[in-house]
């Protein structure tokens, strides 16, 4: 059934993900391609972001950065694999803490939803655009993946305000790089506070970066930030933050 259009003068909401069980259920996994393969596997895996143990959630997240993010590349199964994460990000299981840290698995799983909606941001794609035109057709494999971005948003946008640092953090960038969507600048404004603040407190270079590019591109003066490396994502936009799941020395 079809929406009706939004009223004259009203902001038109995002589009709700669908549950997470259906996308586990519904979606024909083995006929989705994967960095290696086709992704018979992927129930099993996305299943374990469900277990009540850290490590077993960060470690599938990591696994699922392989199967469907190698190489920083959009994949068949890739869609799918993103609005399962977004769609557990209120399940208790989310909610896990990470040893040492102290840390919610929530954050971590906003860090993937934010490295895989790079993969497809602005930035990542306009030079592959320039040098294969009809890359963005509509319908293709990353102008598909990239049409979910309000979706996603919607999904995210609550955690804007959490009340841990590292949540709060992780959804700011994950909002910043899938507000590129035009169909939602209207939030820009908002977001710009949640850059200002990445730039004023995060020690991470990676995230300053998006953080500076984004006000750049929605018109903001920067003027007074500190410099950042003009490289892409140079952490490596899958790097899986498994560093934490052994004691510090």
């Amino acid at each position: 059934m079809t929406p009706p259009p939004p009223q004259a003068g009203t902001t038109p909401r995002e589009p709700e993900l669908p549950p997470y069980q259906a996308v586990l259920a519904e979606t024909d996994w083995a006929s989705l391609q994967t960095a290696f393969g086709n992704g018979e596997c992927l129930p099993e895996v996305l299943a374990r972001l469900l277990e009540p143990d850290a490590r077993v959630q960060v470690t599938a997240l990591s696994e699922l950065s392989e199967l469907v993010g190698h190489q920083n590349t959009v994949y068949e199964a890739t869609a799918p694999v993103a609005l399962y994460v977004a769609g557990i990000l209120t399940h208790p299981a989310a909610m896990t803490l990470r040893p040492y840290r102290n840390v919610p698995v929530r954050a971590t799983m906003l860090d993937w939803l934010a490295s895989t909606a790079y993969d497809a941001s602005d930035e990542v794609v306009a030079p592959i655009e320039r040098h294969f035109p009809g890359f963005l057709t509509p319908g293709t494999l990353v102008a598909a993946f990239r049409d979910l971005r309000p979706m996603l948003y919607r999904a995210v946008a609550p955690f804007l305000q959490n009340g841990h640092e590292d949540v709060r953090e992780a959804a700011g960038l994950a909002a910043l790089i899938l507000a590129e969507h035009p169909a939602l600048a209207h939030h820009r404004d908002d977001l710009a506070v949640h850059a200002r603040r990445v730039l004023e407190t995060s020690g991470d270079d990676a995230r300053r970066r998006v953080a500076l590019k984004a006000l750049e591109a929605w018109g903001h003066d920067v003027t007074g930030f500190d410099p950042v490396q003009e490289e892409p994502w140079d952490r490596g936009p899958h790097s899986d933050g498994r560093g934490d799941l052994e004691p510090p020395f």
